[in-house]
């Protein structure tokens, strides 16, 4: 399966997730808390329509990201350097090499080793080929990181 297809799977399941939850669990949420009288001093009720707005503005976020990722051409992506998908192998001044994988910014976990294309690391990362060095500029720091290894996902398909 490749990377657009397994993200498009995730999203369109959460999408399905929240839809369910949006259409059956708050509707009865939101009817008992009627129930329970002043709508004005109903905390459960507020509380409810609260998570209905944010709910409602996830999925539409959703959406415009599985049409953007539809859209999205691999063939743009480079072959031989850094880009969305990669998997890229650096040392970094203490000799300790670390495995990184470029990935959209909604599956970016940085302790897993996932990042974004917009993260401090990403950005000095992209575009660039093995034997590169980098220096990135992060919160803590500055970091110098050779790249030693390449995957791109070229070579994943």
């Amino acid at each position: 399966m490749s990377i657009r297809e397994q993200l498009l799977k995730k999203f369109e399941e959460e999408i399905q997730g929240l839809e369910r939850e949006l259409r059956t669990e708050l509707p009865k949420e939101i009817q008992q808390a009627r129930e329970l009288g002043d709508l004005s001093e109903n905390a459960e009720y507020q509380a409810a329509k609260e998570r209905q707005r944010l709910i409602d503005a996830r999925i539409g976020m959703l959406k415009k990201r599985v049409g953007e990722i539809s859209l999205l051409n691999l063939d743009k992506l480079p072959i031989d350097k850094v880009g969305l998908g990669s998997i890229v192998h650096v040392t970094d001044s203490g000799g300790e090499t670390i495995v990184y994988r470029l990935v959209m910014p909604e599956e970016a976990d940085p302790s897993k080793g996932l990042i974004s294309p917009g993260s401090p690391i990403g950005r000095a990362l992209l575009n660039k080929e093995p034997g590169d060095e980098v220096t990135v500029h992060a919160p803590n720091g500055r970091r110098r990181l050779e790249i030693v290894k390449l995957v791109t996902v070229h070579d994943a398909l």
